[in-house]
């Protein structure tokens, strides 16, 4: 795949350049929660990528240098920023001194010479981005748990692949009409290989429905292995805690193809083994998941089944894919 969107971390390097908005306060570099995300992610680039990839990288700069102040458009992952940012305002207004806090990195492979319109996109879109990474064509996933990453969203196969390789929860962001609700940052999981392990998933390709059903009742009172966007969760269950339940900004959702009656006692077990709360649990017995999300409106949907990411975005909800094989 031909890949331009690496995105970086910040780790001077010959080859990355750094730029620091020292407008932005910092956040604790110890219990901020760092989500990195890439420019392509961010902003609707795909335009300007397409010119990258025929007319080459000196056409790209030219064209992104001639239109510094011309915003780009804004990409799938940006009102997931946006409610990003509320929750941080709405927990420093329950305590000033606050530390657990999100703090975004924006990541590009693209050159700072060329980067000055991201830079103005940003500011023009009042997003409370300090952070910015450019680096010619290298893969960052090495860098990114030395920067304590807890989520990397790209609109690179290749990046994110090799993220989930590092297990940095990370998934493939691709541009789609969306229409997300601004009072609650909503975000919802699929069950196995992403909230949880893919032990139940490989039984169930190489044994079939029946043997996961016996094994599932076997397992019943042993907690699932945990999936790459555990911990993410568990950092959400956190933030959620510190509201009282009616002013809660926050809202979590588990929507796995898992039957109800047959495979889904254990699953809320390991729930309750984790003291991961969930806001609400829907377990769809293998039927698709769109509509029930078209109801939800989460700003996120993460799923390792590409059938379940198209049919959300059928529905215009923003879905992230946790690509199968990379962890």
């Amino acid at each position: 795949m031909n890949c331009y969107e690496f995105d970086c971390p910040l780790k001077m390097d010959d080859n990355i350049q750094v730029i620091l908005n020292a407008e932005v306060k910092q956040r604790d570099p110890i219990k901020a929660v760092t989500i990195a995300i890439s420019a392509r992610a961010l902003f609707d680039m795909e335009e300007e990528h397409e010119l990258f990839l025929t007319e080459g990288p000196e056409e790209y700069v030219i064209y992104q240098m001639s239109n510094e102040d011309v915003p780009l458009k804004e990409g799938i992952v940006l009102p997931f920023i946006r409610a990003i940012h509320m929750v941080n305002q709405r927990l420093l207004k329950l305590d000033s001194e606050e530390k657990q806090l999100f703090e975004i990195l924006l990541l590009s492979t693209h050159s700072a010479e060329g980067g000055v319109r991201i830079i103005n996109s940003v500011n023009y879109y009042g997003l409370d981005i300090s952070k910015f990474c450019f680096l010619n064509g290298k893969d960052p996933s090495k860098y990114l748990k030395s920067q304590n990453v807890k989520l990397f969203l790209s609109a690179c196969e290749t990046s994110a692949c090799n993220a989930l390789k590092r297990n940095i929860p990370a998934a493939l962001m691709l541009q789609q009409e969306f229409d997300v609700p601004k009072e609650q940052l909503k975000v919802a999981f699929d069950g196995d290989s992403v909230l949880f392990s893919d032990e139940t998933d490989i039984i169930f390709r190489e044994k079939g429905l029946e043997e996961v059903i016996k094994y599932e009742k076997e397992m019943e009172h042993i907690p699932i292995g945990e999936g790459p966007f555990k911990e993410f969760a568990m950092i959400l269950g956190e933030m959620k805690k510190k509201f009282s339940p009616e002013d809660d900004p926050i809202c979590t959702y588990l929507v796995t193809a898992r039957s109800g009656n047959e495979l889904g006692v254990r699953a809320i077990k390991t729930l309750r083994e984790w003291g991961l709360e969930i806001d609400e649990a829907f377990f769809m017995a293998g039927a698709p998941k769109g509509p029930i999300l078209s109801q939800i409106q989460p700003h996120i949907f993460f799923d390792d089944n590409l059938r379940n990411i198209n049919g959300a975005r059928d529905f215009g909800i923003p879905a992230g894919l946790v690509l199968a094989g990379c962890n």
